[in-house]
């Protein structure tokens, strides 16, 4: 029987493989099992070393039997066939219970490919419920050759060895139809050196030479290139095919401008005009806008919404949180002036406010009275109506899925959209995963900023530096200017709940943070040097009237030291803060500390920005840290933290379409094969927009995009 990609599993490799496959893996089709790849490819020559191996974990490796020992048990009746494996360098057990039958196989000299739970033992590493696989000691094949042939190692699990999952491959490509459908036209894949998709499947998975395994990577690395950048090319034409409400701009804007204490920056002026243009075309624009923290996004946003306000249109903001949802009203009012702010009636729409106070503002919001709309998730809700939106603002789109974007478009007849991030976002990472978005970049900063410094304080290793960092905000607040001080938590001595929701726990940190909110204020209260400062925290857990009360307290100036969580990360502006201290640097990510940071040095005071850290040199965690302090470009930063985090991270959850369809491609690494797929994709949808005469990337569009997939996309 012949198969095809789109064959059931269990027709395929049996009811009971396919069951097993379909719960560790989800997968239900032949095209699934073979999209399976390796991870990597060891060889029948190779040992592994066992030193390296983590405890806890799921692994796979070769090694070679050294001696086998068998003995009573004591507490009961039987026998223990215990099996040592090396690799030259290191050693670790096999244990067997009453399974004496398996001494027959596992003779000394032998090797194979074993696989468990690492586990430790009496102090020696150990597997826990061992599976393996011997070499064939007699293979028909001349040495040299048997010794250096890849083997394909697979992501496996406890339930699915990786050898299970090959032979389970090997059924499947014994018996498919070789006439498989190529998404890569054929004069593309010449020019690219690259293999018909039926030799990349056999390749990947049966390579006689590293080489040939290396050449199908590439094909289907470009196969899943090109699949995914058509799909973005599709959703860009689907955008466009959308009826949008062109939005003129007039007098609104005209005033604004001419009441403006400063002139806008060259980049400020080039996104302004691209937006311009944007508004008025008969499609709905959809752009995100990256820049620096304090570059003037807010600015190009508040003037975007002026433009569509001239035709009567709403414009709603969304913000992560009410602190920052309520500072952009502040903002936004003191913009506009005493003259606009009444003709836009800039309202406020949140969670937290009182009922009466909530109907108000929807009723505003409703009939069209309020032309600027700024909230949080409450904008979301189904009691939320628009009389005529025509601008959805999202700040910070890292902070919201894909659904909680869509549903608020969906609040209006193909409203524009615009995107705003202060975390700089590759350019690899932009067009693979918002690649049906523009993108307009914000680079140039403001004049008047005095700049800021960056210094990690390493205590563990210099418990000196403590003290002096202390001091350091001392001296800050005798001249007159204010302290921020950040936390991962809110307090240490309470459940770990109490971790702040915005400080995720990343790879190479302790596992509980050392300094709280609250451990913090005490320990300042205790410290003569703090006598009369004014020091007062902050954190998600308080009440909204509360949080914004203290944010206005700091802003003009009556609170000298705050101590907070990540709250205060996005856009709160207090020109007067000079020092940001973080401790527990370690716990944030790249992009975070340098959102942190960017909340000094915003007026004519200098900025001082110190990483207080206990993690040791040379871990993950302080490479972190000592990146942040290296340069103050959040770009090179954002290449950085791609590096250092893994591009899942990065990615984010939100954009599980197009996450779940990388399998080889590395958005980092493979910025030519992306690029060349983008514009490979323009071309054919340009020429063959139903795909008819590309049949095969049609077929590997069916297979791979998903309906839930396409929705993610299409909602990006």
């Amino acid at each position: 029987m012949r198969f095809v990609l789109d064959s059931r599993l269990d027709g395929a490799v049996g009811g009971k493989t396919a069951t097993a496959l379909q719960r560790a893996f989800g997968m239900h089709t032949v095209g699934d099992l073979l999209a399976h790849y390796p991870r990597r490819y060891a060889r029948h020559g190779e040992l592994t070393p066992i030193r390296s191996l983590p405890v806890g974990e799921q692994v796979t490796i070769i090694a070679e039997v050294r001696r086998v020992t068998e003995r009573r048990m004591q507490a009961r009746k039987g026998m223990i066939l215990e099996v040592i494996i090396g690799d030259g360098n290191g050693e670790m057990s096999l244990t067997f219970f009453n399974q004496q039958w398996r001494a027959k196989d596992l003779t000394v000299g032998r090797r194979g490919i074993f696989a468990g739970k690492v586990g430790m033992y009496k102090g020696g590493l150990q597997f826990s419920h061992p599976d393996y696989e011997l070499f064939d000691a007699n293979a028909d094949i001349e040495p040299e050759r048997w010794a250096n042939t890849p083997i394909p190692i697979y992501p496996a699990t406890s339930t699915m060895a990786s050898w299970q999952i090959r032979k389970a491959i090997d059924l499947v490509l014994d018996g498919i139809d070789e006439n498989v459908p190529d998404p890569i036209p054929e004069p593309l894949r010449v020019a690219e050196g690259l293999l018909p998709a039926y030799q990349a499947l056999v390749g990947i998975h049966r390579p006689d030479t590293p080489a040939q395994a290396e050449q199908a990577r590439a094909t289907l690395r470009l196969q899943e290139a090109l699949v995914l950048q058509t799909a973005l090319a599709q959703q860009r034409v689907a955008v466009r095919a959308l009826d949008a409400t062109p939005r003129q701009a007039g007098e609104l804007l005209e005033r604004f401008d001419a009441q403006l204490p400063f002139e806008l920056t060259h980049d400020q002026e080039a996104v302004g005009e691209q937006i311009a243009h944007s508004l008025v075309a008969p499609w709905p624009m959809n752009l995100l806008v990256q820049g620096e923290v304090g570059s003037g996004k807010t600015l190009v946003a508040l003037r975007a919404m002026l433009q569509v306000a001239q035709s009567g249109g709403q414009s709603a903001l969304i913000a992560p949180t009410e602190v920052l949802a309520a500072q952009h009203l502040r903002s936004i009012a003191k913009a506009l002036g005493p003259e606009l702010a009444p003709l836009l009636m800039p309202t406020l729409l949140t969670g937290q406010m009182s009922a009466p106070e909530r109907r108000k503002a929807a009723l505003r919001v409703a009939s069209g009275q309020a032309l600027i709309v700024i909230g949080t998730h409450a904008l979301l809700s189904e009691k939320t109506t628009f009389a005529d939106l025509g601008l959805v603002v999202v700040d910070e789109q890292h902070r919201f899925g894909v659904e909680q974007r869509e549903t608020l478009r969906a609040k209006g007849t193909a409203p524009h959209a615009l995107v705003l991030t202060a975390t700089p976002i590759p350019r690899t990472v932009a067009i693979t995963v918002f690649g049906d978005l523009e993108v307009a970049t914000l680079r140039t900063m403001p004049a008047g900023r005095a700049g800021i410094s960056t210094f990690v304080a390493p205590v563990a290793e210099k418990p000196g530096w403590f003290a002096r960092v202390w001091q350091r905000a001392t001296e800050e607040v005798a001249k007159g200017h204010q302290v921020f001080v950040v936390c991962s938590a809110i307090d240490t001595e309470q459940a770990t709940t109490d971790v702040d929701d915005e400080a995720p726990v990343l790879e190479g940190e302790a596992q509980r943070p050392r300094w709280g909110v609250v451990q913090v204020a005490e320990t300042l209260a205790t410290l003569p040097t703090f006598e009369g400062i004014r020091v007062e925290i902050l954190h998600g857990k308080m009440p909204s009237e509360e949080k914004d009360a203290i944010m206005r307290s700091f802003a003009a100036g009556e609170i000298d030291v705050l101590v907070a969580t990540t709250v205060i990360e996005v856009g709160v502006d207090v020109p007067n803060a000079s020092t940001m201290i973080i401790l527990d640097a370690d716990r944030f990510g790249v992009s975070q500390l340098h959102q942190l940071r960017g909340r000094v040095g915003r007026g004519g005071v200098p900025g001082l920005c110190l990483l207080v850290t206990e993690a040791d040199e040379g871990t993950p965690a302080r490479a972190r840290v000592e990146a942040v302090a290296a340069t103050l470009d959040g770009f090179e930063l954002a290449e950085v933290d791609l590096e250092l985090r893994g591009e899942g991270d990065v990615l984010g959850d939100a954009q599980s379409g197009a996450r779940s369809s990388l399998r080889l491609l590395r958005v980092m690494k493979d910025q030519a094969v992306i690029e060349l797929a983008r514009d490979v994709a323009e071309k054919i949808l340009a020429e063959d927009p139903m795909l008819t005469q590309h049949a095969g990337l049609a077929d590997a569009m069916n297979r791979h995009m998903t309906h839930t997939e396409r929705s993610a996309l299409a909602k990006t």
